[in-house]
């Protein structure tokens, strides 16, 4: 159910997803807004729906969500696979399955294997991967076979809990300079190496 809305406020608001994991109390999302808050739009309508339905299917009332969600601009091709994989490994790190195959409810059944969810749109990255389908689906299959750094991994969760920016240096203080912002979005720090290593 929570597809299949999410499927509709996408469309509905322009908004394109590209990785997505469903956890037991959570929900990670890649997606690319189209038009100016669009990702706002869409998680606004997706909560207040899901929580009725929830409410209504289980008997129960109130509030479903913990606080609102948590948005993070992510720079270029290199980081959004790197976020793509941080959250289909989502299940991985929780012990839930041993391999993000394992777990029907992520977008790795369509990025990696190849499965049609009408949701799922590929990233420019990852159409970037190979000339064919087949050559795109490897391609991201084998990022996986590298694992993820510290560094990466805790650079990625630092930039996502404080809803900060992910990317270069250059990016960060483009964005400042375009916000006008008197002090950093995000801390200054070496870049890891988001190929894996």
């Amino acid at each position: 159910m929570y597809l299949e809305r999410l499927q509709h406020y996408a469309k509905q608001h322009q908004v394109a997803i590209h990785a997505f994991v469903l956890m037991t109390n959570h929900v990670h999302l890649l997606a690319t807004p189209q038009i100016e808050n669009g990702l706002s739009l869409m998680m606004q309508d997706l909560g207040r729906y899901y929580v009725r339905y929830v409410n209504k299917s289980y008997g129960r009332t109130g509030t479903l969500w913990e606080g609102r969600y948590k948005a993070t601009l992510v720079d270029n091709d290199r980081y959004c696979l790197a976020v793509s994989r941080y959250i289909e490994l989502n299940p991985v790190r929780a012990g839930m399955v041993d391999h993000p195959a394992a777990y029907p409810w992520s977008s790795y059944q369509a990025n990696a294997l190849g499965r049609a969810i009408q949701l799922w749109q590929p990233l420019p990255a990852y159409l970037g991967l190979g000339k064919t389908t087949d050559e795109q689906q490897q391609s991201y299959r084998e990022l996986f076979e590298k694992p993820f750094s510290d560094k990466v991994l805790a650079e990625i969760r630092l930039a996502s809990q404080g809803e900060w920016v992910l990317g270069s240096e250059h990016f960060k203080q483009q964005i400042n300079t375009q916000l006008k912002l008197r002090r950093s979005i995000i801390p200054s720090r070496k870049q890891p190496n988001y190929s894996g290593n």
